[in-house]
């Protein structure tokens, strides 16, 4: 019996077969040895096979795991030393953002971004609560779109709240399965109740004394979008995003405003710092490369130095 993993609670999985039937699963112990080193064997995407074990009770125990198309993963929050696998055979991944209430980093942003190039997936980042966005943000924003856009990734501007700025949403999200991830609090779950209304899905207000954001979303879950031939993947909101299985070498690689330049450093294992013949470092200096995308390549490099010693 195959099927695909809708939610997973750690222990326990949903996972939906074809014939739209749902079955509570666990995994059978030797999976979580057989040469898979996350902290979740299984992620939500994953196609599987499972075995019957009580069909009054829809329980079955998932025996194997497909050749998975990709997955995308972040440093586990538990354990700096190992990874946690966020979710399986994406088509895009949509990057929720906010630049006030709260106000999500650069470094955030361009972890993410990184983790997308690593993996092959696309990336589209939404910027919501224009609503709330005076000049300052505004300007923020429009300094932040440039430097993005510049390097290939598609920028949009919405107001949940107001419902403005959705109309390409539908175009995006259709016939695709998408990653929807954030800081808690940016509107993911408002996200989806603003385009998809039968969901009501449960909101709260971002933390006052904190200003971070109160997790609504406590399991990634895969939602339908049957109107549209889609699927959505919620995740848990992700105070952090610590890359795993980068090199220090490899790290440019992901960045495609130095990946197009990286045959022209006179150094094949360049790493852009102080070398000599630096096709990066020159374009930095022409302007043809953010300075800010560069410190934040930089500070990705330390934080890849630090864990390896």
């Amino acid at each position: 019996m195959e099927g695909t993993v809708y939610k997973s609670t750690g222990s326990w999985y949903t996972v939906k077969t074809e014939e739209g039937k749902l079955w509570n699963a666990r995994i059978k112990g030797i999976l979580k040895i057989d040469g898979i080193t996350s902290t979740n064997p299984v992620s939500v995407g994953d196609k599987v096979i499972m075995e019957l074990e009580d069909s009054e009770e829809q329980a079955a125990m998932i025996i194997e795991i497909r050749k998975r198309n990709n997955y995308i993963n972040r440093q586990s929050p538990a354990n700096k030393y190992q990874h946690h696998i966020i979710a399986a055979n994406l088509d895009q991944s949509l990057l929720i953002a906010t630049l006030k209430e709260p106000k999500t980093s650069q470094g955030f942003i361009d972890r993410f971004l990184v983790a997308g190039e690593a993996f092959h997936i696309p990336s589209i980042i939404i910027y919501n609560k224009a609503d709330i966005y005076r000049k300052k943000e505004m300007n923020l924003f429009d300094e932040q779109r440039e430097m993005y856009e510049s390097a290939g990734y598609k920028v949009l501007l919405v107001s949940v709240q107001d419902k403005t700025g959705l109309d390409e949403i539908e175009t995006l999200l259709r016939n695709r399965t998408s990653l929807l991830s954030g800081h808690s609090g940016v509107g993911k779950s408002s996200f989806i109740n603003a385009i998809v209304p039968e969901m009501a899905l449960k909101t709260r207000d971002v933390s006052g004394w904190s200003g971070k954001g109160m997790h609504t979303t406590t399991f990634a879950e895969m939602l339908d979008l049957l109107a549209w031939n889609a699927r959505i993947i919620d995740t848990p909101g992700i105070r952090e995003f610590g890359l795993v299985d980068i090199s220090k070498q490899e790290l440019s690689h992901y960045f495609p405003e130095m990946r197009i330049r990286l045959n022209n450093c006179q150094f094949n294992n360049c790493l852009h710092i102080n070398e000599p013949g630096c096709a990066i470092k020159n374009a930095l200096e022409e302007g043809r490369i953010f300075l800010k995308r560069y410190v934040s390549y930089r500070m990705m490099l330390e934080s890849i130095w630090e864990k390896n010693y």
